[in-house]
């Protein structure tokens, strides 16, 4: 009998996720000599800065080269602990957010438990969820809630199975943040559910365009039960060195740590070192960048906006816009936000994601983290696509 290999049954339904699939599809595209214009990815067209390459290369000529501590290097965690004003105990540096996010639920779930999502949603919270044994519980937020989970509706879904609530603020694919009232009242529901952890993802909490609040700002009584999750991918553009962190709870963060010595062990020395100099030097830097964000942000709602079919709301943060392209299906005669984005890839050679990805069908993400000339191409190939 010839050898078939056999998927366990926790990942059963678990796939590469689309966007990665998209990019990958519209890069085979590109290779085979197609003109392909792709706002599929969540990552700055912007350098690694200078100084923190610097920094990677003086670490490595030190002999900074061997096995990191399993929650990351003192430096590192105690510049984090400094930015959170905790003690380096309640840190842990990870090989990139997904990581952190990974471990935390590795380390808390038991079989059945429930975790609850608001959506839209970045595309692997509910995968990794599922790997851990949990069950994601989405909460549909549509446009006229500003894709924001409110009180009530969070009240009315939790129960005594519910683990943890994943926020996530700037949101992607949204960019949609809560202002302390909002996130005030999320707290007042949480508090009535005692055995409910809070994970709090804002990797983009510098790539907000408004005065940004933390949940750990709004809510610091229910600190001991939350997991903020953050790194240097986004506002660094250090995508490639795979560095992100957790701040919680020392226990929490101890379980997690656990995990993280059964699978990869310490985060990359040099990585580590490249993010300490990321945190500690120049800031400025952030300033410039999200200005040229700010502005391709207006750029790309404003012609979302003039085409037919298409609404968009601002995004609040991040880089990405989530328009509303229900009507414009309908006016294509097809089906759903997936057959649009693949009509347009094979008619315009423009790859966006349909909103099913995130868990909210009717529309689709595009990234403005590109440079200006294509995000113009992409939004012409659009154009045609509409009035074809």
């Amino acid at each position: 009998m010839e050898y078939r290999f056999s998927r366990a049954s926790r990942i059963g339904a678990i796939e590469i996720s689309e966007i990665v699939r998209l990019t990958e599809q519209a890069a085979t595209l590109v290779a085979q000599g197609k003109d392909v214009v792709a706002l599929t990815t969540g990552e700055p067209d912007f350098p690694t800065p200078a100084h923190v390459i610097e920094a990677a290369n003086a670490a490595a000529t030190r002999g900074e080269t061997r096995y990191p501590p399993t929650l990351g290097t003192a430096g590192l965690r105690d510049e984090i602990a400094r930015r959170n004003n905790v003690e380096r105990k309640n840190v842990i540096v990870s090989t990139g957010a997904k990581q952190v996010l990974a471990n935390a639920m590795l380390a808390s779930l038991n079989d059945g438990d429930d975790v609850v999502i608001p959506a839209p949603y970045w595309t692997s919270y509910s995968d990794i969820v599922t790997l851990a044994g949990g069950r994601p519980v989405v909460l549909p937020c549509s446009a006229e809630t500003g894709f924001k989970l409110g009180p009530e509706t969070l009240a009315r879904a939790l129960t005594p199975a519910c683990r943890w609530l994943m926020l996530n603020a700037p949101s992607n694919p949204t960019g949609a943040t809560y202002s302390r009232d909002e996130l005030g009242a999320l707290a007042n529901v949480i508090r009535a559910h005692p055995n409910l952890m809070i994970l709090v993802d804002e990797i983009y909490d510098e790539l907000a365009y408004a005065p940004f609040v933390s949940f750990r700002e709004a809510a610091p009584d229910l600190v001991n039960r939350t997991l903020l999750v953050n790194g240097v991918s986004k506002a660094w553009a250090m995508t490639g060195w795979r560095i992100g962190w957790g701040v919680g709870p020392d226990e929490m963060i101890a379980a997690m740590g656990a995990v993280q010595g059964q699978v990869t062990s310490g985060a990359s020395s040099i990585s580590q070192a490249a993010a300490l100099a990321a945190l500690t030097g120049d800031q400025s830097i952030l300033t410039d960048r999200r200005a040229e964000m700010l502005a391709r942000r207006d750029r790309v709602v404003a012609a979302l906006n003039a085409l037919p079919g298409i609404s968009c709301a601002r995004p609040n943060g991040a880089f990405y816009v989530f328009p509303d392209i229900r009507d414009a299906i309908a006016a294509k005669g097809l089906g759903s936000d997936a057959e649009f984005c693949a009509a347009l890839l094979d008619e315009q050679g423009l790859a966006i994601v349909p909103g099913r990805a995130f868990g909210l069908p009717g529309h689709a993400r595009l990234s403005f983290a590109y440079a200006n000339d294509q995000l113009d191409a992409g939004l012409e190939r659009l154009g045609r696509f509409l009035a074809a």
